[in-house]
């Protein structure tokens, strides 16, 4: 592949969208601030109802748990209500439930509210992306990358919300989450276009049917291994940092502005240098080297590496999003649906068997697994590389485009 072609035109292809895919994409960032904005007060949560970090943990498994099994869903319901009132409606759920958590008593009331809340979340994440590369200028890469820009935005700015206002109590940043999604509710109701209705119905087992593509299922098995790597640095490190809430929002926060850069800007230059599979590859390596530096540094080292992995799962984030949007024939919602599914699944396991095994045996040990993961996916991506030849054309049409607009 040549490496001649001039870089960044999809970057900056992001800049020029139209204001209904901005107000999208904005919504999009809170619903990703959801995702880190606990993990600051993790520790807190624990103390103030009196739970163990394994207990906890089922906040992140129940949301991510609930947000695989209803990806499959997503589909069929926007084919039928079309898109813009299946955003509305998971933003109102993310409001209602958003809120709920922050009045629950028990650990057993908040993992229920947060599975309400992986609900909303479902219907808003994958038919927003679905809308932000049916609506956005510049192709599906300049849209994918605008989708991952905000998921980095979100994710690094989720921990500074959570500690400033979990400094004044636990409940306060979930009632914040919901605040901001009435915003996001509003833009869109305002913004987005009503369709004039759903061309063609999908049925309930069209993400599944989707994921017997070989480069597909290749794609989403690998992104399951990758995400239980990736939720174990995210959901199990705040109890091992013993740092306050601003110091664990601080030490994810800089780990989120990485995810942003890395997906922005490293994602496609290595993607023209190395082609998409091989940026697999070298995302996968570089977590890998991570996890094992989290597992065998002292504490400065542990922060260190935490923030680094940042560079890691923001590159991985926009190859694969990418990859399961293009790998396949498949209508881009039905395909981001069957890859959704699988993926988080690996990010509802990963917190409580991340979390039980520092509990019971040693700290170290959720990141040689989460390392033993990524091992796992380079395997399964080599094994399966035949499968992934249909993404040669998107990085050749890559190259095409940054010639064209360069």
């Amino acid at each position: 592949m040549s490496s001649h072609a001039p870089e960044g035109a999809a970057t900056r292809a992001i800049l020029k969208q139209p204001a209904a895919v901005w107000a999208t994409a904005f919504a999009a960032v809170i619903a990703f601030m959801g995702i880190g904005l606990v993990d600051p007060i993790l520790p807190s949560i624990a103390k103030g109802l009196d739970a163990t970090p394994s207990q906890v943990s089922l906040l992140f498994t129940s949301y991510f748990a609930v947000t695989a099994v209803a990806m499959l869903l997503t589909g069929w319901v926007s084919s039928r209500i079309g898109a813009k009132k299946t955003l509305l409606a998971g933003l109102a759920l993310v409001v209602l439930f958003a809120s709920l958590s922050g009045t629950s008593d028990s650990v057993a009331q908040l993992v229920g509210f947060r599975a309400g809340w992986g609900l909303g979340n479902a219907m808003f994440v994958a038919t927003a992306l679905a809308v932000i590369v049916g609506a956005a200028s510049g192709g599906a890469e300049s849209a994918i990358l605008l989708y991952e820009a905000a998921l980095g935005l979100g994710i690094s700015a989720g921990p500074l919300l959570g500690a400033l206002l979990g400094d004044w109590h636990w409940r306060y940043p979930f009632f914040g989450t919901a605040a901001l999604m009435a915003v996001g509710f509003i833009l869109i109701a305002t913004l987005l276009r009503t369709e004039s209705g759903p061309k063609v119905k999908a049925r309930l087992s069209d993400p599944l049917r989707a994921l017997a593509h070989g480069g597909l299922s290749t794609t989403a098995v690998t992104a399951l291994f990758y995400n239980f790597a990736f939720f174990t640095v995210l959901s199990f490190t705040p109890f091992i940092l013993g740092m306050s809430a601003y110091g664990i929002g601080a030490v994810f926060f800089g780990w989120g502005v990485l995810v942003a850069v890395s997906s922005v800007f490293a994602a496609p230059l290595l993607q023209r240098r190395l082609g998409s599979v091989g940026t697999m590859y070298v995302g996968l390596g570089f977590l890998v080297v991570c996890q094992l530096g989290i597992a065998l540094s002292g504490h400065n080292g542990i922060v260190v590496f935490t923030i680094l992995s940042g560079l890691a799962i923001g590159v991985n984030n926009t190859v694969f999003t990418e990859a399961a949007m293009e790998v396949s024939d498949s209508p881009r919602a039905i395909a981001s649906a069957g890859y959704n599914f699988v993926r988080w699944l690996g990010a509802a396991l990963a917190p409580y068997i991340a979390s039980k095994l520092g509990e019971e045996i040693d700290v170290s040990v959720p990141y040689y697994l989460g390392a033993a993961c990524c091992v796992v996916a380079i395997g399964v991506l080599y094994l399966r590389r035949g499968h992934m030849r249909g993404l040669e054309a998107v990085d050749r049409d890559h190259e095409r485009l940054d010639a064209v607009t360069a």
